[in-house]
Formats: C-alpha cells, structure tokens, sequence
C-alpha cells in the first residue's frame, strides 16, 4: 500500500459529477461472503515447487470444490476471488490482459464457468495504476474501459481493485471511471476499491458520501496479517474513528476491515471467536482466507455459525458502535437488527484470566420495561425473559468474546435505537468508565 493524500478541489470537483459516477448496480444488498486468496497464499507462482499452494487454476478449482461441497455455498459463501498475480507480466498485442499462460492455461472464462457450475461467483482482482502491488500489469486511465469489458467477457462476478502505482488524480478519476465502465458492461460486477486506504481513510481526504456512490465495498485501512495484534489495529482503527465509518456502511456500500484469517496460523481458539463476531457487529463482508482444503474443525465451525451469519447478513445493514470502555479492558459493541432485535458483543482485551462483567440492558440503554429472549450466539444457550432492569453476568474468556443475540418479546412501539436518535437527536455514543 502506498498512502498519498489527496487535494480537496478534487473531491470538489468528484462531488459535482457525482450523477454520473453512481454505480448503480444494486449488488451487495447484504455484506459479500466468500473467499480471497490473498492473506494465505500472497504471490507465490513458484507451480513448480509448491503446485500445490501457488497461485494457479488448479488452487482455484480446488477452493471452488471445497464451497460448493462442504457447507460454505448453502450459508452465503459464493465468492471465490483471486487476488494479485494472476496475470501474465505482459499485455497481449491488442493491450488486454491475459492469465499467465502456464498457471492458468484454460484461461479465466473457463475457470468462471466451472465456478457458475457449481452455484459459486468468481472475483478478481486489478490495480488502478502503472503496475499491481505485486508487479503485474496495471489498469491505467486509459485502460479502464478496455479491462472492465474484458472482465465482463470472462463472466467475473466481482472486482477488487487496488490502488498502487497511481497518484492521487488518477485515483480520484479512475475510481469513479471504472464504476461507469463496470456498468456500462451490461453485467453485475461487485465493485470493491481500495481508495479510502490509500488515502488515509478519513475526512477531509475521504468524502463517504462520494465514496458510496462509487463502489459496494471499500478497503479504509491497513492489510490484514497473520496476528492478533494485526486484528487488534484494525479494530483500534474502526472503532476509534466509528462516528465517520458506521454512518457510511449500508446495503450496497460497506466498510472492510479486511479478509477473516480464521483457520490460519496466527490466532487462537478465543481470538478466532473474537475475529468472527467482531467483523459481524461491523457489518463487514465476510471474506476467508484460509486453506479450505486443511482447515481445522474448530475454525469451520466458527465460520459455518448460522446464527453468526444470520446477523452478519441482517437487511437492515445497519453497522455496530462500541458502547462501552471499560477500565478493565471489557468493551461491549451493538448492532440494532431488523425486526427490533439487536446483537451485542462483550469483548476482552484481557491477557490474564477469563473475567466476570456484570452490567443490565439498562446500563446499555436499553428501554425501560422492555423484555428479551436471549440467546449466546456460540453456545446455544437462551435466556428468557430478560428485563432491561435485570442485573446479569458474562464470563469472558482472555482475547474473547460472549456473542448474544436479542429478540423482544414486549418493548415500545419503535426499535429502541430509532427512538434514542430521535430523542437525542444523535446515534449511540461510547459510555467511558
């Protein structure tokens, strides 16, 4: 990644053309699910001493095999996308682009129909820019039209494109070029750019409302690695900047924090737990990169939650806020859901002993008199009858979380989260104590 800022009469000007960038496409009403390669396979193309993990067709139909026949495709996993290095070091004579012939020899169309065949969408990956991030062609100015058809042609499904190799202008104009080319196609192309990331992420640099206008998904911030200090930056950054970034998420337009490295080398049992219910109180797209081929009991198990992805995939769209910091390193996160109901998350940042939290719906500001059916998303377990006033406890593992989902059974009129905006004039503020 290769931050750079960019100037305000750019935005300025974005702003006014913005009846003509809108993408328009009605995708992503719900956040994407599937698979990226990148996090856990990066650019190894060395096919010749490690066939069996390099960038390749075969790691692609194999990945599709395991969606479509161990449980991912039924629960909403549909995407598998290939990321950087994917293509040859060179355009062909015409000025497309073309798979590297010795690890895709059946080409991209083909590796897209084997995909449909098995009920899956197939996603790659571009660089706004002279080069990709890895080195590869990149989609310059004059190339977006050209390589937006060409994707069409091969029957991709979704567009992840990067930001490397470019300067600010040419972010600011080919960002919005390509949601106009993508359309232009004919075909429903998910739209996911990287160019909050590369801008910083933050006003005055980023205009959100511009930005939802552009692209269904967008990458604010870092990449992702193999460690739990790496989730812990991420979510640092989200939450911390919450005020500009969860106004933002909605069906069709979503943050992304980035891929879910559940099922790797980098975190624990707790900490995979955490990642999960964390990304799906953002309403983040639920993107594993991991090697479905080997992946542990455990990890599939946290992935394939049904009532996790009930939550994460909510119509409503609405994206969660931490409403509590506590001194003790105890931090409780919400998400108002469709039908009145609500998730809430109590997260550990301990490294010593599982802790015991003790608060009320009320402390949370819930409403007065209101009555809940509680269930704990990983357990099972359910909790009936739960009053705002009633005092209740969580043990929360070290690094961990206790995921519950609500449902009223009596509560006022309204969902309570529309009647404290009106009220207050104002979305739920973090309670520091």
């Amino acid at each position: 990644m290769v931050p750079s800022g960019v100037a305000l009469t750019v935005a300025v000007a974005v702003a006014l053309a913005l009846p003509s960038v809108a993408l328009e496409n009605g995708l992503a009403r719900t956040p994407p699910m599937g698979w990226l390669a990148w996090e856990r396979f990066r650019c190894n193309v060395d096919c010749r001493a490690d066939p069996h993990n390099c960038i390749s067709e075969r790691l692609f139909f194999e990945m599709a095999d395991r969606l479509a026949e161990d449980g991912w495709r039924v629960l909403g996993y549909q995407y598998i996308n290939i990321d950087d290095c994917w293509s040859a070091k060179q355009r062909d004579a015409a000025g497309r682009l073309v798979p590297d012939p010795e690890r895709f020899p059946s080409g991209i169309r083909a590796l897209a129909d084997y995909v449909h065949a098995r009920g899956l969408k197939l996603g790659i990956y571009g660089d706004l820019g002279s080069l990709t991030c890895g080195g590869y062609p990149g989609t310059t100015l004059d190339d977006v039209k050209q390589d937006a058809q060409t994707f069409a042609e091969w029957g991709v499904d979704m567009l992840k494109l990067d930001g490397c190799y470019s300067s600010e202008h040419e972010q600011a104009k080919g960002y919005p070029e390509m949601a106009r080319a993508l359309n232009a196609t004919g075909r429903p192309i998910v739209y996911s750019c990287s160019w909050p990331a590369y801008q910083g992420g933050l006003p005055p640099k980023v205009n959100y409302t511009i930005l939802a206008e552009v692209c269904n998904l967008w990458r604010n911030y870092d990449d992702i690695q193999d460690s739990w200090d790496s989730v812990l930056s991420i979510l640092d950054w989200f939450f911390t900047n919450q005020d500009v970034l969860q106004p933002a998420a909605g069906p069709g337009h979503w943050n992304d924090p980035d891929m879910l490295i559940i099922g790797n080398f980098g975190l624990s049992y707790e900490q995979s737990r955490s990642q999960m219910a964390l990304w799906t109180v953002m309403a983040a797209p639920l993107l594993m990169s991991t090697d479905l081929r080997t992946i542990s009991p455990s990890a599939k198990e946290i992935l394939q939650n049904r009532l996790m992805i009930q939550i994460n995939q909510d119509p409503l769209g609405i994206q969660g806020r931490r409403i509590v910091k506590e001194k003790t390193l105890i931090e409780v996160f919400l998400r108002p859901l469709s039908q009145a109901a609500s998730t809430l998350v109590f997260f550990s940042r301990r490294t010593d002993m599982p802790f015991l939290y003790t608060t009320s719906l009320a402390k949370l500001h819930f409403p007065e008199d209101a009555v809940y059916e509680v269930q704990d998303v990983y357990s099972g377990k359910i909790i009936s009858g739960l009053k705002t006033g009633d005092n209740f406890s969580v043990v929360i593992n070290p690094s961990g979380v206790v995921m519950w989902y609500l449902r009223p059974t009596a509560l006022p009129v309204q969902p309570w989260h529309v009647v404290r905006e009106q009220a207050h004039g104002e979305g739920l503020r973090p309670i520091l104590l």
